[in-house]
């Protein structure tokens, strides 16, 4: 089976500019990433999907393939990560090479680990998924929150009687944008990574930081140092070598 890795970083960012090269642990967002799909063993090819020239040469320095720019039709704010997976997966089909397993990296999960990219793997494997997800456990359950109609008034997100204990709910999770897996054939047929037989593979809030927002990457930096003066990668697990 042949296992591809595609990891989006387009240049354009309006929430952190650059955001893709921001520094964190003394090195590029993106080479975090890069680092944890090499390190997993359990991917053949490692490539980043972006139309920007810098961060292409990034990519490459820390050892992934850009066999191409992204064209900038797919490089849009409002392009969907699914449409840049379909585009890379049929562009490596078009030069000869059929991935069979599709593995979407977001750079913007740093903490994410090589082991949590073979973890995630081999669940799906195990249970012959078509499908695995990472999650995290919700910081607030979703049967306490409430939307608000147009007096401010307060109604239940959810129908039906609010819960008075937390031990009275089951668990919930929500995707925490680190690993993303699809078999070629469900990528085919026009679905997407969510189904009835999509696993979900559960990650620890300190590696589940998704970095969207300014606040992210301060908390993101702040941790990275924490583990510098501990000598320890935030992650436990990474190639990456720190700067003070």
């Amino acid at each position: 089976m042949k296992r591809l890795a595609v990891i989006p970083a387009r240049g354009g960012s309006k929430g952190i500019p650059r955001k893709n090269l921001a520094r964190i642990g003394g090195h590029p967002l993106l080479t975090w990433t890069v680092a944890a799909a090499l390190e997993s063993g359990c991917l053949d090819r490692v490539i980043v999907s972006t139309d920007d020239t810098e961060i292409a040469a990034v990519a490459r320095d820390a050892g992934a393939e850009v066999p191409f720019l992204r064209p900038a039709e797919l490089a849009r704010d409002d392009t969907p990560s699914l449409a840049v997976v379909t585009h890379m997966v049929a562009a490596l089909a078009a030069q000869g090479w059929e991935a069979e397993m599709i593995t979407l990296l977001q750079p913007t999960s740093p903490f994410r680990t090589g082991a949590d990219i073979r973890a995630c793997h081999e669940l799906r494997l195990q249970n012959e998924a078509s499908a695995a997800v990472s999650v995290v456990e919700c910081e607030a359950h979703p049967a306490w929150a409430f939307v608000q109609d147009e007096a401010g008034r307060l109604h239940p997100f959810l129908p039906g009687p609010m819960p008075t204990r937390r031990q009275d709910l089951p668990p919930a999770f929500r995707p925490n944008g680190a690993i993303f897996m699809v078999t070629r054939e469900r990528l085919d047929g026009g679905a997407t990574f969510y189904g009835p037989d999509t696993l979900a593979y559960v990650m620890p809030p300190e590696r589940s930081i998704d970095i969207d927002t300014p606040w992210d990457l301060h908390l993101a930096r702040l941790l990275a140092a924490d583990a510098i003066q501990a000598g320890e990668s935030p992650s436990r697990e990474t190639a990456i070598r720190f700067e003070p």
